[in-house]
């Protein structure tokens, strides 16, 4: 299986250096290329065609999240990490909108790092629980009004109350009876009749409309 390729986005060089560090030392993840500000960042992203690239939010030119957006339109494939100093919940709303799939504080250590870019390798999304419980406060103070979508059956409304919950495909799985890929094709499903692009955004819009909710441990 070829190597998953990685370019750092931050505008602290000794920081640069200590994630490539750790990254190379600690996982078979290739770093391919590193940038300091949000126009190198898309020139990384345009030319190296990376898997994953971790991005700071403030950066000289372009922030992070401005940076997502423009790569969401241009370099879809390319999965994005937001790594920030920022527990703003509504920089970790924008981030998602704009189609990142992890975010993370600087402060957490090196296997929330690892598990982090593990589960968005595997094409899951991951909040880093100490911002979790804001996100879902902050997303209920909101007022929208969502679109009116088809009605999510039974077990799909299951599925979706295990992903609010945090559980990855193979929990789900184990606790519905069902086959992983059965997860998997069902999970593409309420993505579509929710709107959402990620399980972080399905998780949201769920609890936002009511269909599901926050256990409380994680309130």
């Amino acid at each position: 299986m070829p190597s998953t390729r990685l370019v750092i986005a931050d505008d602290h060089r000794m920081f640069r250096q200590g994630l490539r560090e750790l990254i190379e030392r600690k996982t078979d993840f290739v770093i391919v290329g590193e940038a300091s500000t949000g126009i190198e960042a898309l020139e990384q992203a345009n030319t190296l065609q990376p898997d994953i690239m971790l991005l700071d939010i403030q950066m000289p030119g372009l922030d992070g999240v401005a940076v997502a957006r423009q790569l969401a339109q241009t370099q879809p494939n390319i999965k994005l990490i937001i790594l920030t100093m920022y527990r703003n919940d509504q920089h970790v709303i924008e981030a998602i909108k704009a189609g990142v799939r992890g975010y993370l504080l600087k402060d957490a250590d090196a296997e929330e790092l690892i598990a982090v870019l593990e589960r968005v390798r595997r094409g899951e999304a991951a909040l880093d629980p100490a911002i979790t419980a804001g996100v879902f406060d902050e997303i209920r103070r909101q007022e929208t009004s969502p679109p009116e979508s088809e009605s999510l059956t039974p077990r799909e409304r299951d599925i979706v109350q295990l992903l609010a919950e945090g559980h990855d495909n193979r929990t789900i799985a184990a606790r519905l009876h069902l086959s992983e890929k059965t997860v998997g094709n069902r999970l593409s499903e309420i993505f579509q009749k929710l709107g959402a692009s990620n399980r972080t955004q399905a998780a949201m819009i769920a609890v936002q409309r009511g269909i599901a909710t926050v256990p409380p441990g994680r309130e």
